[in-house]
């Protein structure tokens, strides 16, 4: 049997987990916990509820820190982002996608994340066992503190994105972008490499290990395209670089490229659409 653990019934990434628990074929059952996020503790629910079942989760952040944690108080190896089981044998997207790894789980038992847009959800939404773990002691979330964005657009509603590296050269040359993004009513982004020289906050960070991003139009204004960079941007519908590099790898992945100066060519848009729009 397999139990599979569901944000919500009807999230997206959730269903595509209870997908990847059918696969592995038997009789599967679902459990979604009520109450603030407190991940010790809702992994100890999850584990007194699944008994001797193998466990799924989907591939969230939150799905894959509850899972670490039934990993870690099970005694037993965690797969996450999992692709395809083959008996003990499975894929896992690795890199931000940039990589498929083959893998053996030596367990009795296995405990996966779905990796995301992996599986095609079977259904709709599913009934599921509500779970109501115990907080007693338990670090848990009390409240969200949004921050203050200043009246502009945030990364990860924005529709337009105008991003910056190592490229711009200083926390200054930032001013160009903010001018375009402006007009475009887009949200700024950098790379690490900008947030690492102290160029920009971190909240202004794209890539795996900052926000990941699906604007309508991301404008990559020097950045060279390392993998974790593109491991944010890639939900982009399109994708404008703009280098003075002809071989940097952002351009193997733009759908536009604009070989030139930044610094000469941020300017020359920006003037070309305050023309169109007479302003």
């Amino acid at each position: 049997m397999t139990l599979v653990f569901l944000e919500a019934a009807d999230d997206e990434l959730s269903r595509q987990a209870l997908t990847l628990a059918e696969s592995l074929g038997g009789e599967v059952r679902a459990v979604t916990v009520d109450g603030p996020y407190a991940p010790a503790a809702w992994a100890a629910a999850i584990v007194e509820a699944a008994g001797d079942d193998d466990i799924v989760g989907p591939g969230s952040d939150r799905g894959n820190e509850v899972l670490a944690h039934v990993s870690a108080q099970l005694d037993l190896p965690f797969a996450a982002n999992v692709s395809e089981v083959r008996g003990d044998e499975l894929t896992r997207i690795r890199w931000g996608g940039t990589l498929l790894e083959e893998a053996r789980l030596r367990a009795d038992r296995k405990l996966l994340t779905a990796a995301p847009f992996a599986f095609a959800a079977s259904v709709e939404s599913t009934q599921a066992q509500v779970l109501a773990p115990s907080l007693d002691g338990a670090v848990a979330v009390v409240d969200h503190v949004a921050p203050d964005t200043g009246g502009k657009v945030s990364l990860a509603d924005a529709k337009v994105v105008v991003s910056g590296g190592r490229g711009v050269g200083s926390a200054e040359g930032f001013a160009i972008l903010e001018e375009l993004a402006a007009l475009l009513d887009a949200a700024v982004g950098c790379s690490r490499v900008v947030t690492s020289a102290g160029w920009r906050p971190h909240s202004d960070q794209v890539g795996q290990t900052g926000t990941k991003v699906s604007p309508d139009l991301y404008v990559a204004c020097g950045i060279s395209g390392a993998t974790q960079h593109i491991a944010g941007c890639k939900g982009a519908k399109a994708l404008l670089a703009i280098n003075a590099d002809r071989e940097a790898t952002i351009f193997t992945h733009a759908d536009y490229a604009v070989i030139g100066d930044l610094h000469e060519i941020v300017p020359a848009i920006t003037a070309e659409l305050r023309k169109v729009r007479g302003s």
